[in-house]
């Protein structure tokens, strides 16, 4: 894939939107609920499955590197936070909303809607399985899956549902408009 400068800017863009994300949190034990999720469709669904993957590996990376981008800072030892799988999902799912946007004829909010519940699934998977995995392997915190499940996904469901529901509003009036303009 050759990018081209435009594609560097739009992805960096979108890495900082999900920096910023972060902090923009309402606090909930173990798992944030932050805006970090909103940025990564938005981008996915405008920059596309690689681009949009890409702006998130470029997140993850910046963060692993030790600018405090995540919600409880950051730097190589974050991988042995419970939370750091919900950051490997956020590029898998960009990346599932992203191709999904992609293959459909047209972009509206039902589309956009149905992808983002997929690319949420993917990032729940990832969440949930390696919170499961470091409390029960790393930190030896006895948690069983029926505990990951409900307080990795089931507590943010809702408020992730509702995000959704405006990511696939927000999505489709600007991806539209972009369009429109011949910029997406």
């Amino acid at each position: 894939m050759k990018l081209k400068t435009r594609d560097l800017i739009l992805i960096s863009i979108f890495a900082a939107l999900t920096a910023i994300g972060a902090f923009i949190r309402i606090p909930i034990p173990i798992v944030p609920f932050t805006l970090q999720y909103f940025f990564c469709a938005l981008g996915a669904i405008l920059l596309g499955s690689k681009r949009g993957a890409l702006a998130q590996i470029l997140y993850v990376f910046i963060g692993l590197i030790g600018i405090p981008v995540f919600t409880q800072g950051g730097g190589p030892s974050y991988v042995f936070q419970p939370t750091f799988g919900y950051l490997i999902g956020f590029i898998v799912g960009a990346f599932i909303i992203g191709k999904t946007i992609e293959k459909v004829k047209s972009v509206n909010p039902k589309t956009i809607f149905l992808a983002g519940i997929l690319g949420l699934l993917v990032i729940y998977i990832f969440g949930v399985s390696y919170m499961y995995l470091i409390y029960n392997l790393y930190l030896g915190q006895a948690m069983s899956p029926i505990a990951a499940v409900s307080i990795g996904a089931i507590s943010c469901m809702p408020s992730d549902l509702v995000l959704t529901l405006i990511i696939s509003f927000v999505g489709s009036k600007v991806y539209n408009r972009l369009k429109v303009l011949n910029i997406a």
